[in-house]
């Protein structure tokens, strides 16, 4: 009797091992709806180190996935029902429509149309959710549109502050780095007064609380307080564009001629301040009004703010104690009270509400120049930096800011 080898004897028990294995694998003849739940209960009983909860929706998951399968093989199993239905139907003209081999070909069919068809259905979801994604901020982006409505030319170098007269006529005031201040109608955006009385760069300006006068601070170590008197141009009537078109004009000459007329040449210019506030040894980067307009305070490069008296334009204050020079000063609306910044990363609050005691807090919110800090109509303070954000404080409590805003670049203002 032969005796069989080593060798053979293991190929053997491999062999009943992975028949074993595939027999016990194979689908029971139970119903659709008592399969998921006896496979969970095969696959929940063994071993595994995988949390419940994801072994749970990986087994829905593949539940739904075996469904569209079938789903699919279905809808194939009916196609070539069709295909040779319409055979038949078409066996009598000598035409026959080649379905191919589908029994043999049933697999192949159903997982390349299984592929595409679960590869569409995720494309569909994916861009609906997109969509909705998309128009959330389609309806964002449309409340944040703007046009341009009015444009104010007449500068020939770059503008550094903007203001409105508070009293009217409302006019609009910017200050330029070519040593002037311009005055603009804002309906018609025509200049209405020049002010070329410093000698460098207009750095800010601002406008008395209650008169017609405007403060501006300069690169020429100076701030100046000026009276204007300006009167606003009468709305004009709209043009009969019927019968500009009947007259032969050139137009290239009737623009150059409107040009002029409403070039900043022909504005009134005003030469000489009425008071001139000098104390400073450096660069005066702003200034403000206190409330009821009777000081004003300036803040300077030579890392001091100055605090003058407008009717005698004598110095009452100098408010000392920043590092590095000052990049802005604001004053608060209805107290007394200044705020000012500086490149050492604070910024000061100064309490002159009491006249024998100035208190002064510090506040180090920031870890870059604080380019700028305002006071808002309410009791909050708006401090901008070079670290890239915003931040809110509440002047009840100043020890925290109450928000803070991150952006993509430097605060400027």
């Amino acid at each position: 009797m032969p005796v069989e080898s080593g060798n053979s004897a293991a190929a053997r028990q491999v062999k009943q091992k992975r028949k074993s294995h595939s027999l016990s694998i194979r689908r029971t003849n139970s119903t659709e709806q008592d399969r998921p739940g006896m496979q969970r209960d095969m696959l929940e009983g063994q071993d595994s180190k995988l949390p419940m909860a994801l072994r749970s929706n990986l087994l829905d998951l593949f539940g739904q996935i075996e469904r569209e399968f079938e789903n699919l093989y279905i809808e194939n199993l009916e196609l070539r029902r069709e295909i040779e239905s319409l055979n038949e139907r078409l066996a009598g003209e000598g035409q026959t429509v080649d379905g191919g081999d589908l029994s043999k070909g049933a697999l192949k069919t159903k997982a390349s149309h299984s592929t595409s068809q679960l590869s569409q259905k995720l494309k569909t979801t994916y861009k609906a959710s997109t969509s909705k994604i998309v128009s959330s901020f389609k309806a964002t982006t449309s409340r944040a549109v703007c046009q341009l409505v009015k444009e104010y030319v007449g500068h020939r170098d770059g503008i550094w502050d903007l203001a409105v007269t508070r009293v009217q006529p409302l006019v609009l005031g910017t200050a330029s780095a070519d040593h002037c201040s311009m005055l603009w109608s804002i309906e018609t955006g025509k200049c209405l007064l020049k002010y070329a009385g410093h000698a460098g760069s207009v750095n800010s300006i601002k406008f008395h609380p209650t008169e017609q006068m405007a403060l501006t601070a300069s690169g020429d170590q100076t701030a100046h307080i000026w009276r204007y008197m300006v009167q606003l141009p009468l709305p004009q009537p709209p043009a009969d564009i019927s019968a500009s078109l009947d007259d032969d004009v050139d137009f290239s000459d009737k623009d150059e001629a409107d040009g002029e007329a409403d070039g900043p040449n022909e504005c009134p210019t005003i030469r000489v301040a009425t008071t001139t506030l000098k104390s400073h040894q450096g660069v005066v980067i702003a200034a403000d009004w206190l409330v009821g307009g009777k000081q004003v305070v300036t803040a300077s490069w030579d890392r001091a703010a100055n605090l003058y008296d407008v009717e005698t334009s004598e110095l009452v204050h100098t408010l000392t104690g920043h590092d590095q020079e000052l990049t802005h000063c604001c004053t608060h609306p209805t107290q007394r009270l200044v705020v000012t910044s500086s490149r050492d990363t604070t910024f000061r609050l100064w309490d002159f509400r009491d006249p024998s005691i100035h208190s002064v807090n510090v506040f180090q919110g920031h870890t870059d120049t604080v380019t700028s800090a305002v006071f808002t109509v309410g009791d909050n303070v708006v401090s901008g930096s070079d670290d890239r954000t915003v931040k809110v404080w509440d002047l009840k409590n100043m020890r925290s800011p109450i928000a803070t805003i991150r952006t993509d670049s430097a605060v400027n203002r």
